[in-house]
């Protein structure tokens, strides 16, 4: 859904409880568990974030509190949404002088000992179709925690397929842009 001005907090209210009826918008639900189907554009993200247990725990605590979304031109609608299986949230992001509100829901959570995350999958109004997976880890050998994100798109929309250079473009700045909202976070939580 587009926007020439930010949206109300009453419109957002209204926009995520019709998508909480709303089906995904691709097949290949729970895929970033395994590997990424073959008609998807691809992007795989790691950065190294931190070593140790104390690390470890930030950074789970990071991903729980959705800090990767962090970021001035992004919104999270809402960052207290619980990290769940089918939870629905909306991202309201800024770009090229409008609003686009696009909702996804929680596939899957990750809880293990070495690894911590979840992935998301777009919803029939989401401008892209397809599924991302934002996760942590640690080497139990070294003590490295790393931040992974991975995830498969292509356009949904007629806009964002009009558009489909400019989504990349803004698909790659959000990698770069999340990944440095992590490390601010490994910075300030405590």
């Amino acid at each position: 859904m587009f926007f020439i001005r930010k949206p109300t907090q009453s419109q957002i209210e209204r926009f995520l409880e019709a998508s909480r009826n709303s089906s995904f918008s691709y097949t290949y639900v729970g895929s970033t568990q395994k590997e990424a189907p073959e008609s998807y554009t691809v992007d795989h993200n790691r950065l190294h974030i931190g070593n140790g247990e104390v690390d470890w725990e930030k950074a789970k605590r990071s991903i729980h509190n959705w800090k990767m979304f962090e970021i001035p031109w992004v919104e999270l609608c809402w960052p207290n949404t619980p990290v769940q299986k089918d939870q629905t949230v909306a991202i309201l992001i800024r770009h090229f002088g409008f609003f686009s509100l696009n909702s996804a829901r929680i596939v899957y959570v990750i809880d293990e000992p070495s690894h911590y995350g979840f992935a998301y999958g777009t919803l029939a109004d989401h401008g892209e179709s397809g599924e991302e997976r934002f996760s942590v880890e640690i080497d139990r050998v070294t003590g490295e925690v790393w931040y992974d994100l991975f995830a498969f798109s292509r356009p949904n929309h007629f806009l964002a397929k009009l558009g489909y250079p400019l989504m990349r473009v803004l698909q790659k700045r959000f990698a770069i842009d999340s990944k440095t909202a992590m490390l601010r976070a490994m910075e300030t939580i405590g």
